[in-house]
C-alpha cells in the first residue's frame, strides 16, 4: 500500500458514495489508474465494505449503554459459546474483547431505558460464561465513528 492508496481510503471514510470521476480528481490520478487501485484495495479486504451511518435518534434508537461483561472461566468453549451467542443480540452494536478485567465491553442501543431492561433481561442476563455484568449509561457521545487516521 503506498501514498495513493492511502489518498484513496481517506477520501472514501470520508465520501464513500462519491463517483469513481470525483475520486480520481481528489487523488490526482486518471480514472482507470484509480478504478484499477480501488479494486485491488476491495479484493484485498483493506475496504471491507460500505455503508450509510445513521443517526439513531432519528430510527428511535438514542438509548445508548456500555456494558462491561466479566466471564467465570477463559476456557475456549465458554469464550466461544460466549462470543457466538452475543452475536445474535441485534441490540449489541459493537463487542470487544478485553485484556484483564472486564472481558468483554458491549455497546447497546435501544429505545429506552425500558426497552433496554428488556434486552438485558432476556438476553445479556442470559449469556453463556457470564459472571457479572455492570452497566453505564452513555451521556453524550463525544467521538462516533471516526475515520482511521489512514495517511
Amino acid at each position: 500500500m503506498d501514498a495513493l492508496d492511502r489518498k484513496i481510503l481517506a477520501e472514501l471514510q470520508r465520501d464513500g458514495r462519491m463517483t469513481l470521476t470525483d475520486l480520481a480528481d481528489r487523488v490526482g490520478l486518471t480514472v482507470s489508474p484509480c478504478h484499477r487501485r480501488l479494486k485491488d484495495l476491495e479484493q484485498s479486504g483493506v475496504i471491507a465494505g460500505y455503508r450509510a451511518v445513521i443517526d439513531p435518534g432519528a430510527v428511535s434508537l438514542g438509548f445508548q449503554t456500555l456494558v462491561f461483561v466479566t466471564m467465570h472461566a477463559a476456557t475456549r468453549e465458554v469464550i466461544s459459546a460466549f462470543e457466538e451467542a452475543v452475536t445474535e443480540i441485534e441490540a449489541v452494536i459493537d463487542a470487544q474483547r478485553l485484556f484483564g478485567e472486564p472481558d468483554y465491553l458491549l455497546r447497546v442501543v435501544t429505545r429506552d431505558l425500558p426497552h433496554f431492561q428488556q434486552v438485558y433481561d432476556e438476553h445479556l442476563s442470559a449469556l453463556p460464561g457470564v459472571q457479572r455484568l455492570n452497566t453505564t449509561l452513555v451521556m453524550r457521545q463525544v467521538i462516533d465513528d471516526r475515520m482511521l487516521p489512514v495517511k
